[in-house]
């Protein structure tokens, strides 16, 4: 009996020991959590023109605020446009993982191996902008950058006294109205930008092959005809052929219509006052159809650096710095013409005549990005034998002996 109670005793407070044990160990504080990693800083370096710092930084801090489940540091560096292609081949390594640059520059740096393929939001970002824009960002079926501007084109200022809206539509009405009125129509037909115009909107080609040499198809059948339109206006009384200084000292007095761009827009106001107006270019008679006029456009763009070690932040500040909101504050600080749809079409820009005519004018552009150097000196030779009104050869020979010189190897 003894030794049960004993054994019972035990028992007890072995059972005793063992709940205040556990209780002692309810009451103890937790042990620390083991530290989590801190999370990753994204770092990148955006290359913006002097111009631009400010509207590129304010631009940067709402990317940041946008996101705040990120670690940004994002500095700003001072490189214009024109500038960023050399920038960038001094030292790829050291050079900015987003930056801005003119469209013509798009081939040096793809050559050179420097962009990183847009594959973030392609279709959407493609969807969203001209067609014209789109074209100067990419190379075949590859979109290599983000359009930024829409603003380095052409289009038509006109004196809305002496020209109404229905005659500059059409080349014939254009100069049916400055002969009744003893005026002239000025188009620099001697610049190989300009006479462009009329074989790009007959649908010619300036195209480059696979190895980047240039192909022209300006002395095809349609292209003649266009070469024989071309001379038949140069011949005319009311045809003038002149380069901006001319445009304007003659605009509102001898001049009632002019071909040229956004960087006239204050002097064209000017000269005009009331009866300042602009609009796409026109339509002109080829083989008895009107065919529209096209154009140059000039854009420019965003790429992010191959060599970024971020390519997927990279690419969504770069869509960011370029999308709808970012194009019309552009346009409202600085006027620059937004390629994106939508900004271009806001009231805002609308209400703005210049930025207006080249919208509309930027349905029928075609990128500059196809074409090589050589197609210069050749065009602006073409171009002034038809304001010469040069006999010495036939139309074909003329073309023949331009798209030669073009497509030179």
């Amino acid at each position: 009996m003894k030794g049960l109670l004993k054994k019972g005793a035990a028992l007890l407070m072995a059972a005793a020991l063992t709940m205040g044990f556990a209780a002692c160990q309810t009451d103890e504080p937790a042990p620390p959590a083991a530290p989590q990693a801190p999370a990753e800083t994204v770092t990148l370096r955006v290359w913006a023109s002097q111009d631009d710092q400010d509207i590129t930084k304010s631009l940067v801090d709402a990317f940041i605020a946008a996101n705040p489940d990120k670690q940004y540091d994002i500095q700003l560096g001072v490189v214009g446009e024109p500038d960023a292609a050399a920038r960038y081949l001094e030292d790829p390594t050291a050079a900015a993982d987003v930056f801005a640059f003119p469209n013509d520059q798009l081939y040096t740096l793809t050559n050179a191996g420097a962009l990183y393929e847009v594959t973030l939001n392609k279709d959407a970002i493609i969807a969203a902008n001209v067609a014209g824009a789109i074209e100067s960002a990419s190379v075949g079926d590859a979109l290599y950058a983000y359009p930024m501007t829409a603003d380095n084109g052409y289009f038509l200022y006109y004196d809305k006294s002496v020209i109404s809206e229905e005659q500059v539509q059409t080349l014939d009405g254009i100069l049916e109205a400055c002969n009744a009125a003893g005026k002239q129509f000025l188009m620099d037909i001697s610049n190989g930008w300009y006479v462009a115009s009329f074989f790009l909107g007959a649908g010619g080609s300036l195209e480059l092959t696979e190895d980047g040499a240039q192909l022209c198809d300006f002395n095809n059948e349609t292209g003649v005809k266009v070469g024989e339109a071309i001379f038949a206006l140069c011949g005319d009384e009311a045809y003038l052929d002149g380069d901006d200084a001319v445009l304007q000292g003659g605009m509102g007095d001898t001049i009632a219509a002019g071909v040229s761009g956004t960087w006239n827009a204050a002097s064209m106001e000017e000269k005009l006052g009331e009866n300042y107006a602009a609009t796409k270019l026109p339509t002109f008679t080829l083989d008895g159809e009107q065919v529209q006029m096209s154009s140059f456009g000039g854009y420019k763009l965003i790429g992010v650096n191959s060599q970024t070690k971020f390519p997927l932040d990279a690419m969504a500040l770069a869509e960011w710095l370029t999308n709808e909101e970012s194009q019309l504050t552009r346009y409202e600080v600085r006027q620059l013409g937004p390629s994106n749809i939508n900004a271009a079409s806001s009231d805002a820009v609308l209400a703005n005549l210049p930025l207006a005519a080249l919208s509309l004018q930027s349905q029928f552009a075609s990128s500059q990005t196809n074409v090589l150097g050589g197609y210069w000196t050749p065009a602006e030779a073409f171009g002034q034998a038809m304001v010469n009104q040069d006999t010495s050869q036939t139309i074909p020979e003329f073309l023949d002996m331009m798209v030669e010189q073009i497509t030179l190897q």
